[in-house]
């Protein structure tokens, strides 16, 4: 039996609805300044870690049956959040102790929060964690500076189901990636906004479902941080809306190179650029014209060379790369480039200019795999996100990383995490769709980050409209009923 979406670890598909336009991801360290800037609006440390460890109670009371709760408390404000949740649990009637890995800092909100816990305490062991039924992890947050080893990491191992406060412990907020160790949590409350580790892989998929609170934190802090990290969802972009006077040209002409022998990439690029809203496609054939003109009547094909072309200013949107092959890529992008065009860049392109990223300079958005990633532009270090937001930077590009995570990353710095895309989405040809989406919503005039954004939503949705089992085929008919849900 398939096993129901929500239950599909690392995706969420409720995920989107329940952050309900919050769209903004804030880092450990902007975190931190959220909650310090909430004490001018009336919201002081105390009140907000009130707030957080009802959360975690709430949440849990939700989710999980009543059973044998040992909350697991760190010596800072994840701590103090689980001690709350523990007293709040306790004056419910669930059997709750707490086992504290060190007593917080005197004078501490986390200390005040442990004083008002008057239940019983354990030992902070790996037996103690292995006989109770639930295990609220509060002993570390996101912005936690060194890896999870030892006690900590045994202790968490031991565990049969976690919920954890913030993070599960070990994981990086502002990367997703994991120091030391981290558990695979069933629920994770996080509080205000998430953090891009909630999003990132390994991250996400530690953290099961996520629970985004509201503790106090009024909304206008985010004018003085300005995040510039989102989550990519509607709301972060607009689709192209007709009038009564569009016409084709008003919806943009997209050329899609097309190379001789993996004839079937370039179509499906094609098809996708038609379906998401181009007013005319051709397929400039470098060769296999008929095998071109085999399929769909409202599709263009031309023989005519690159250079003639081009001299039609209204082709101002071109896909290269998907089926071109290397060789091919290496004439025809740069000529593209010459001419001012508006330019994706997929697949043989990177192989065209391995290790040479400043070949791509000009193009508008740039989508490779993580393997096309690593042979331009070198094997991300610090991470997917900041890895993508260099080579923005380098390119002058949007640079779209895909993956189970897909990140978007415009050269000024912005960057959206996608989420909508499930797991059978990975499949041959994909990749193809989604250059040609993004073609057809920057015809329709969508600046480059918005369009690649918003490409990189429709394509997940369309995946999941089209459920488990999905070929590749089935993204087309499927995307258009993404595009109506959105519009």
């Amino acid at each position: 039996m398939t096993r129901p979406h929500a239950q599909i670890r690392g995706f969420d598909p409720g995920l989107i609805h329940r952050l309900r336009g919050r769209t903004d991801l804030l880092t450990p360290d902007e975190m931190g300044r959220a909650d310090r800037a909430a004490e001018r609006y009336g919201h002081p440390g105390p009140v907000l870690m009130e707030a957080a460890g009802r959360a975690v109670a709430r949440a849990i009371q939700r989710h999980i049956g009543r059973c044998r709760v040992l909350v697991l408390a760190g010596p800072g404000n994840n701590g103090g959040d689980g001690y709350i949740a523990a007293r709040l649990l306790a004056q419910d009637g669930w059997p709750v102790r707490v086992a504290a890995l060190a007593a917080p800092r005197a004078g501490s909100d986390a200390a005040g929060a442990a004083r008002h816990w008057s239940g019983p305490m354990a030992p902070f062991t790996p037996e103690e964690a292995g006989r109770s039924d639930i295990v609220v992890d509060a002993v570390f947050g996101a912005g936690l500076a060194r890896p999870v080893g030892g006690l900590v990491a045994a202790t968490l191992k031991a565990a049969r189901r976690i919920v954890a406060v913030d993070v599960p412990s070990g994981l990086d907020g502002a990367t997703g990636l994991i120091r030391g160790y981290a558990p695979s949590a069933e629920l994770t409350v996080t509080f205000f906004r998430l953090k891009p580790g909630h999003l990132l892989l390994p991250g996400r998929d530690r953290c099961g479902r996520i629970e985004l609170a509201d503790i106090g934190i009024p909304d206008a802090v985010l004018d003085e941080i300005v995040p510039s990290t989102f989550a990519n969802l509607p709301g972060l972009w607009h689709l192209p809306s007709l009038t009564t006077e569009s016409h084709k040209y008003t919806r943009g002409h997209v050329t899609v190179v097309g190379g001789a022998t993996m004839t079937g990439a370039a179509r499906l690029a094609a098809e996708a650029a038609r379906r998401a809203g181009a007013g005319m496609v051709t397929i400039a054939a470098r060769g296999a014209a008929d095998t071109y003109r085999s399929d769909e009547p409202g599709l263009l094909v031309s023989e005519a060379d690159i250079g003639s072309l081009l001299q039609d200013d209204r082709r101002k949107v071109w896909v290269c790369g998907p089926g071109l092959g290397p060789d091919e890529a290496r004439s025809v992008f740069p000529a593209l480039i010459e001419a001012a065009r508006i330019v994706v860049g997929d697949a043989d392109v990177f192989s065209a200019f391995t290790g040479d990223p400043d070949a791509l300079r000009g193009a508008a958005v740039l989508t490779p795999h993580a393997g096309e990633f690593a042979r331009v532009f070198g094997a991300p270090v610090a991470g997917r996100l900041s890895a993508a937001r260099e080579a923005a930077s380098r390119t002058g590009a949007v640079v779209l990383l895909k993956g189970a995570d897909t990140i978007i990353a415009a050269p000024d710095g912005r960057a959206a995490i996608n989420l909508s895309a499930p797991p059978w989405l990975a499949t041959a040809g994909a990749g193809d769709v989604l250059s040609g989406v993004i073609g057809g919503l920057l015809a329709q005039g969508m600046p480059p980050w918005e369009a690649a954004a918003a490409g990189a939503y429709l394509h997940g949705r369309a995946a999941e409209l089209a459920g488990p089992g999905l070929v590749v085929e089935d993204l087309l008919p499927a995307l258009i009923r993404a595009i109506a849900h959105e519009s």
